[in-house]
């Protein structure tokens, strides 16, 4: 069969790229086309978003390959685009069959169905996504074949059948790795610099549920990780074969198994493989150690979720963390010289203007070396989704806003603008501090901070961010 897997066209000026600078590859087609492909067939990957493909374009391409079957991936963001993109492939590509993936189409199966796909692969794909293949190939869209292959959803006279969850993969060294020849790596640089990327994956799944992430609802709520040996064989054959020398670990948590890091350590030791890396980890498992052997190895980058100065918000949502394992996490931080980030969520929903303040106050004392600042969003199959549309606080159903830096819903205590204007407060309090610039100037990173500032950021937040960041450009500002 041949196989077309993409990402929708007419992506690439949505807030989620434009605003975040988003350049990653689709690393979850690659696996699945990996997977495809060690089984015979024939795979063409569309990375939409970094090709800035729009429609009649990817629509020639897609033509172009003549495909069996046509797979399209979805985070909340692209879903409008991508049904879109359905009813297009409907009219060009009648025969064809269209299915679709990810994680909003896991929970809201059926959107998709109703905007002309065949069938839904919910949750990991890989092994379902074979499944299907085979049976297409064999039996067509034979719906009584279908309800046999776990972790779909199709329609049947009518009417939506959900086949029973497929469990997770458990040993994640069987998958292959991605084919990273279905992706055009020269495209995958560090923001716009010429600098080569490749994104791995060590681990899925995640224990905690915070209410807000969708991690442990998609990837389980249990670690589930590679052996250090396989994902050191993947990073060393990346670095032969394309040329990288930074790697960015797609896990959400890279530091929950000590022992992993230590093997995983020693592995690219043993290589002699020269690289820098960046992962995220939380402050309840890390220590001064872990920290200095992750900085001493080739980690430049931490990347720390804090969320919120309230330690009794931090209970409600789930983080199991403790502002005091923060302070300690970023005073090792300093004290061994290291570079990690702070990421900030803003409007929870009992929270108050002043609740949001204190946590704009608590990233400014724990100095991270950059903070993120994002809005509350309630992405569907999180409890968070279940939450606020039971109190009814969403106010804003345009999927294309889901980005967390556009406010969707408001609080018990706030309105979604006020959340808007507190992201602004934020930003400008954060980074518009005499202490934070000469810090960059320090380090040689202030040119390049002012102009993703100005470049990214702007694009969004239009006239009042230009405002507040334009005495960066002229050297001016305001103290803390």
């Amino acid at each position: 069969m041949r196989v077309l897997l993409a990402l929708p066209p007419d992506v690439h000026n949505l807030e989620i790229y434009k605003v975040t600078g988003m350049r990653a590859p689709p690393l979850g087609l690659a696996y699945i086309g990996t997977v495809l492909e060690q089984a015979g067939h024939k795979v063409k990957i569309i990375d939409s978003p970094t090709r800035k493909l729009r429609l009649n374009d990817w629509l020639a391409e897609v033509k172009s390959f003549s495909p069996d079957v046509i797979g399209v991936s979805m985070m909340t963001p692209l879903a409008p685009k991508g049904y879109l993109a359905a009813k297009a492939l409907r009219q060009e590509m009648p025969d064809v069959p269209l299915v679709a993936g990810g994680t909003h189409v896991t929970y809201m199966y059926d959107e998709a169905l109703d905007a002309g796909y065949d069938v839904v692969v919910r949750g990991e794909g890989e092994y379902t996504m074979l499944e299907l293949v085979d049976i297409l190939e064999r039996r067509g869209l034979d719906r009584e074949a279908l309800k046999s292959v776990k972790g779909l959803a199709f329609r049947d006279q009518g009417k939506t059948v959900v086949t029973p969850d497929r469990p997770f993969i458990e040993d994640l060294d069987r998958l292959p790795w991605p084919d990273r020849d279905l992706l055009d790596m020269d495209k995958y640089t560090l923001f716009d610099k010429p600098i080569r990327i490749a994104h791995v994956m060590a681990s899925r799944g995640c224990p905690y549920g915070c209410m807000y992430c969708i991690t442990s609802y998609y990837w389980g709520r249990r670690y589930r990780y590679r052996s250090a040996k396989n994902v050191a064989d993947e990073i060393e054959h990346v670095v032969n074969k394309y040329k990288v020398k930074t790697i960015v670990f797609t896990d959400d948590e890279f530091t929950a198994n000590w022992r992993f890091v230590r093997e995983f350590v020693n592995e690219i030791r043993a290589r002699g493989l020269d690289i820098t890396f960046s992962c995220g980890a939380r402050v309840d498992h890390v220590n001064r150690d872990i920290m200095k052997l992750l900085y001493d190895n080739g980690c430049n980058a931490l990347y720390f979720g804090v969320e919120s100065a309230s330690q009794e918000t931090l209970n409600r949502i789930g983080k199991k963390i403790t502002i005091e394992q923060a302070r300690r996490v970023f005073q090792w931080k300093k004290e061994l010289g290291g570079f990690a980030t702070g990421s900030f969520i803003l409007g929870f929903p009992w929270e108050t203007v002043q609740d949001m303040k204190d946590t704009v106050r608590l990233a400014i004392e724990l100095q991270p070396d950059y903070a993120q600042f994002t809005a509350l969003t309630p992405y569907p199959g999180t409890p968070l989704w279940d939450f606020a549309t039971k109190h009814n606080l969403i106010v804003d159903r345009n999927w294309e806003h889901y980005t967390t830096v556009r406010p969707v819903m408001r609080g018990f205590h706030f309105t979604a603008e006020q959340l808007g204007h507190m992201l602004i407060y934020a930003y400008r309090r954060f980074y518009m501090r005499w202490g934070f610039m000469v810090q960059e100037i320090r380090a040689g990173r202030f040119g390049n901070l002012v102009e993703v500032i100005l470049k990214d950021l702007t694009s969004f937040f239009s006239d009042a961010l230009g405002r507040v960041f334009e005495p960066l450009r002229w050297g001016g500002g305001e103290g803390q």
